[in-house]
C-alpha cells in the first residue's frame, strides 16, 4: 500500500489523532483495495451463467454471472462491448475474459469484462482451427482442386434435414430459377451426436449413384455448437472426395466451417447456394430465343446465297455443240497468232544479225591507220626526247660555269693562298699561329710546308 497516494494528507483528515492510532476514510480504502485487487488478480477466463442483465443507454452492459454457490456483479464498457459478437441473455451459460476490481463508490466487489464468449465456444474454436491447419496442409483447400460448377446441370442434389428451413428456402429458389432440373433429396440431421456420420454417409451415397451433376450441402444459421457437424473431419474428406462439385451453404455469411473450405465453393447462404447452381430459366429461355432468331437469319441468309450461286452457274451453262464451236474458233485464233508469232521472231532475228554485222564493220579494225598512227606518234616520242636532253645539256654546262665561278682555285690564282695548320684546319686568325709551328701554304700552282719564325698581328688590314 502506498501510504502518499492511497491516503489523504489533508490536515482536516488527518489519519494519525492525538491518541496515535491510524484513521483511514473510506475512499481510500475502497481505492486501496482496489488497487491491491488489479495487482493482486491478472486478466483470467471466468464462466458462469448470465443473470440481471442490464443494457444501459450509454452502451454499458451491467450483469452478473453464477454458478451453484456463488455469483460476481460485471461490467462491460462500450468501447468493448461493441466489439461482441452476440447478444448474452438471461440463463446464457458464458465465459468472460475479466479483470478483478471493485466499484469504489459503493464498495463493490465487481469484474471488468474486456471480452465474452460462450461456454466452450474457445475450445471449440481451437478445435475448429488445428483442424484447418492440418487438413490445409495436406492440400485439401488448395484452388488447384477445385471444380467448376456445370453450367446446364442435369440433376441437383441436396443433403440436409428434411425439417430444416433452409430446405424450404433452397427448394423454392430452384423452383424459381429452374424447375425444369429434377431435385434428388438425400436426408440427414444436420444437428446432434450422429448428424455428422449420417451427413458423411449421404455425401458418399451421392456419389456412388452419380445421379445428380452438382451437391448441395446446407443447413441454416446457428451458434457454433449448432454447427459443429460441419466442421467433421471425415464429412470435409467425403465432400474432398466427392466425383460431383460440391456447394457448401452453411449458416449465414459471416459463419465459416470446415465443410466450407472443403467444398469446391462456398455460398453466404443456403438461398445463395441454389442460386449458384442453378441456371436461371428465364435467362435460358431468353437465350434460346436468341439462338434460334441468329439460326433462322443465317439459314435465310444461305438459301439466298445459294439461289444466287444456282443462277450465276445457270447462266454460265452452254450446249456442247455451242461449247465445241467456240473451243474450235479458239483453236483456230491461237494457231495464227503462233504462225504469226514464228514469222516474226525470223524477222527479228535476220534484223538483229543485220544490226550486228553493221556494228562490227564500223569497230573493225584497220591495220594501215593503226600502224600510221604509231609513226606518228614514234616521231612525236623522238623528238620530245631529243629537247629534253638539249634542255638537260644546257642546264649542265649553266651548272659547269657556275661550280666554275665559285672553284677555290679560281681564287688561289687571283693571287690568294690557304693557309692549313698541322689538323688540317684553315687558319682565319693570326692568334692561331705560334713560333716554331708548321703550317700548309696551299697556291694556284701547289703547296709547300713552312715553318713559323715571328708572328706580328697587324690591327690596319687592306681588306
Amino acid at each position: 500500500m502506498n501510504l502518499d497516494t492511497d491516503w489523504p494528507t489533508s490536515p482536516s483528515s488527518d489519519p494519525f489523532p492525538s491518541g496515535g492510532e491510524l484513521v483511514l476514510p473510506v475512499s481510500a480504502l475502497n481505492r486501496a483495495i482496489a488497487s491491491v485487487l488489479e495487482r493482486t488478480f491478472p486478466l483470467a477466463w471466468i464462466s458462469g451463467e448470465v443473470s440481471n442483465f442490464t443494457r444501459a443507454a450509454s452502451g454499458h452492459w451491467y450483469f452478473s454471472i453464477k454458478d451453484a454457490s456463488a455469483q460476481i456483479r460485471c461490467v462491460m464498457f462500450r468501447g468493448r462491448a461493441q466489439y461482441a459478437d452476440f447478444l448474452p441473455r438471461e440463463g446464457d451459460r458464458i465465459e468472460v475474459r475479466a479483470l478483478v476490481t471493485m466499484y469504489e463508490p459503493r464498495g463493490e466487489l465487481q469484474l471488468s469484462v474486456e471480452q465474452v464468449r460462450r461456454t466452450g465456444q474457445g475450445r471449440l474454436y481451437e478445435a475448429f482451427l488445428k483442424l484447418k491447419k492440418q487438413l490445409e496442409a495436406e492440400g485439401m483447400f488448395d484452388a488447384e482442386r477445385k471444380r467448376p460448377l456445370p453450367a446446364h446441370p442435369r440433376a441437383i442434389g441436396i443433403v440436409t434435414s428434411l425439417a430444416a428451413a433452409a430446405l424450404r428456402d433452397v427448394l423454392t429458389t430452384l423452383m424459381r430459377r429452374a424447375p425444369h432440373v429434377p431435385v434428388i433429396l438425400y436426408p440427414a440431421p444436420v444437428q446432434g451426436a450422429d448428424s455428422a456420420g449420417r451427413l458423411r454417409e449421404m455425401v458418399e451415397l451421392a456419389g456412388r449413384r452419380a445421379e445428380v451433376d452438382v451437391l448441395i450441402v446446407c443447413r441454416g444459421g446457428g451458434s457454433i455448437e449448432d454447427l459443429w457437424s460441419f466442421n467433421d473431419e471425415a464429412l470435409a474428406r467425403a465432400i474432398a472426395a466427392s466425383p460431383m462439385p460440391v456447394v457448401s451453404g452453411v449458416g449465414h455469411e459471416t459463419d465459416f466451417t470446415i465443410a466450407d473450405f472443403a467444398a469446391d465453393l462456398r455460398a453466404p447462404t443456403p438461398t445463395g447456394a441454389a442460386e449458384l447452381v442453378s441456371p436461371q430459366r428465364a435467362l435460358l429461355l431468353r437465350e434460346l430465343g436468341h439462338h434460334h432468331a441468329q439460326l433462322s437469319r443465317a439459314l435465310e441468309r444461305g438459301i439466298e446465297r445459294r439461289g444466287q450461286q444456282l443462277d450465276w452457274l445457270a447462266r454460265r451453262l452452254v450446249s456442247p455443240a455451242e461449247r465445241l464451236a467456240r473451243q474450235r474458233q479458239h483453236l483456230g485464233q491461237l494457231g495464227a497468232r503462233l504462225a504469226g508469232a514464228a514469222a516474226r521472231s525470223t524477222q527479228t532475228a535476220r534484223a538483229r544479225f543485220a544490226l550486228l554485222e553493221m556494228r562490227w564493220r564500223r569497230h573493225r579494225p584497220d591495220p594501215a591507220q593503226a600502224r600510221l598512227r604509231v609513226d606518228q606518234l614514234a616521231a612525236r616520242l623522238e623528238q620530245s626526247f631529243f629537247r629534253g636532253q638539249e634542255r638537260r645539256v644546257a642546264q649542265l654546262h649553266q651548272l659547269a660555269m657556275r661550280t666554275e665561278l665559285l672553284s677555290p682555285r679560281r681564287t688561289l690564282e687571283r693571287g690568294y693562298a690557304a693557309i692549313l695548320d698541322p689538323q688540317g684546319h684553315a687558319v682565319r686568325d693570326p692568334a692561331m699561329l705560334q713560333r716554331g709551328k708548321r703550317i700548309t701554304v696551299h697556291l694556284a700552282e701547289g703547296s709547300a710546308d713552312l715553318g713559323i719564325g715571328d708572328v706580328q698581328p697587324r690591327l690596319d688590314a687592306d681588306f
